[in-house]
């Protein structure tokens, strides 16, 4: 796995360090870089335009592993459409969650726009960690260290894309 670790303090360290591996990569394979390095942040640096390059397909099914104030326990979770559209929870807190709707589970995309968002408002840990095919392994998320019970962890695992 690919960790990417992307905290507010970093930031230019970050840039500079993607933009040689790009650059060391294109010079050592005498071809050019791909424009969108699968798993990986945009070039533009860490900063509020920065994205994750992995697009969320529209159909897919993975387990999502949560700990946070909002959202916890084990789920298997359904996306048609780019849309929830089953949620199982694996345990309690997870049918408990469930219990309010299929809304109530994220998609890999919404997960994602949250890394985002606490990029972009500079919170203290916004990290990801990637499989091999590019899609989000882990993201963390604590928007202020000092802060008690803000820390947000989802683990996605079984991660299966539909191609139909």
């Amino acid at each position: 796995m690919t960790l990417v670790r992307l905290r507010a303090r970093s930031v230019l360290l970050a840039a500079v360090l993607a933009a040689g591996t790009v650059g060391l990569t294109t010079a050592c394979e005498g071809g050019t870089a791909s424009p969108q390095a699968t798993g990986g942040a945009s070039r533009e640096g860490t900063t509020a335009q920065n994205r994750v390059v992995w697009q969320d397909p529209a159909s897919y099914t993975y387990t999502l592993t949560s700990s946070s104030q909002v959202l916890t326990g084990r789920f298997r979770v359904t996306v048609r459409g780019g849309e929830v559209t089953e949620a199982v929870g694996l345990d309690a807190d997870s049918r408990r969650a469930v219990a309010l709707g299929p809304g109530a589970v994220p998609t890999i995309g919404d997960l994602i726009d949250s890394l985002e968002n606490a990029w972009q408002e500079g919170a203290d840990t916004a990290e990801a960690e990637y499989a091999p095919d590019g899609h989000p392994s882990r993201i963390t998320l604590d928007p202020d260290e000092n802060a008690i019970d803000d820390e947000a962890e989802y683990a996605i695992t079984a991660y299966e894309p539909d191609d139909g």
